[in-house]
């Protein structure tokens, strides 16, 4: 890495230590209490200006989030819950997907997870 990349990387980096933080102590507090219908939207400016926005909507255990960074990319998870499935997908900056689905029974659950490149696992619990 020449002197020049250096320069240019480090505000870089000085930005992320900056804004990871406060979204991940913005997206706790905002997970913080009863299970009801809820929304938060979370902005983080620098001092030169760049921001990153994170938008988080739950309702009943069922979670709907986006987080666009500085450099306008989007990554979002999606979690819907009811008592006998759980399915949830997470899309990274890449638009790349990975995907996991629960199902339960009386007698224990069947977890399948997807990755961005389609590859399947699975896992089963007995109760």
């Amino acid at each position: 890495m020449n002197t020049l990349q250096r320069t240019v990387a480090r505000p870089a980096t000085r930005l992320l230590a900056t804004l990871l933080p406060a979204i991940a102590a913005a997206s706790l507090l905002a997970g913080a209490g009863a299970a009801q219908a809820r929304e938060r939207h979370t902005t983080v400016t620098t001092g030169s200006g760049q921001t990153a926005t994170r938008t988080v909507d739950r309702s009943q255990g069922d979670v709907n989030s986006s987080t666009t960074g500085p450099n306008g990319k989007t990554s979002s998870r999606t979690v819907d819950r009811s008592a006998s499935a759980t399915t949830a997908s997470v899309t990274g900056p890449n638009g790349k997907t990975a995907t996991r689905s629960t199902t339960r029974t009386g007698t224990g659950s069947q977890t399948t997870v997807t990755g961005p490149d389609g590859r399947t696992g699975s896992v089963t619990v007995t109760h």
